[in-house]
């Protein structure tokens, strides 16, 4: 896992948009031996502050919180997670973010970014989302199901592309950038102060 390469045995970790907080009981686990460790996972839904906290209700190494991830102090953080968030955040106020999570991530700390991205032109764009469609159709949804997520994430969800995640990352300070997942319309991005 990359978290191996940043946290040690005093580590702060935020997971910023925890969602129901699977992946921090997985993180958890995946540094048991690591008992000074803290992990705060943010969210802005109390409902899903409410599902997370019940995964890890008996560790006393994580926190969660019901907060806007612009009003959440990062610093000393070693690792930072957003997993499916940045999306979702409007575009006019995405760059303070990122400017803030850089500025305040302690030097040689990292941010972990899985996105839905673009395509870098409208033909790789169809081609993607056509893909996308069929390997939910393979997957049991029904296309009313389909249809009606999309429907659900007009004026939501806002991707961009895999160059403009980058820019955003490089006008906050980032130098250090890599893709380490990539599957159609999906991209995993490690960014190193």
């Amino acid at each position: 896992m990359y978290s191996d390469f940043f946290v040690n045995e005093y580590s702060k970790i935020i997971d910023i948009g925890c969602s129901a907080g699977t992946f921090s009981r997985e993180f958890l686990q995946w540094h048991k031996d690591k008992s000074n460790i803290q992990l705060s996972c943010l969210d802005v839904s109390s409902d899903m502050i409410n599902n997370a906290k019940e995964l890890c209700k008996d560790d006393s190494r994580v926190e969660y919180l019901c907060t806007n991830a612009f009003e959440y102090d990062f610093s000393n953080s070693d690792l930072i997670f957003m997993f499916y968030t940045l999306q979702f955040i409007p575009s006019k106020v995405r760059q303070e973010l990122i400017n803030k999570i850089y500025k305040e991530l302690n030097w040689g700390g990292a941010v972990l970014i899985f996105e839905k991205v673009r395509a870098p032109d409208a033909r790789f764009q169809d081609i993607n989302n056509q893909i996308y469609v069929d390997f939910k159709l393979l997957n049991g949804f029904t296309e009313e199901e389909i249809i009606n997520k999309s429907r659900s994430l007009k004026n939501v969800l806002d991707p961009f592309s895999s160059k403009g995640n980058i820019e955003l990352f490089q006008r906050a300070g980032f130098i250090d950038i890599n893709t380490i997942f990539k599957w159609v319309c999906f991209e995993g991005f490690l960014l190193i102060k």
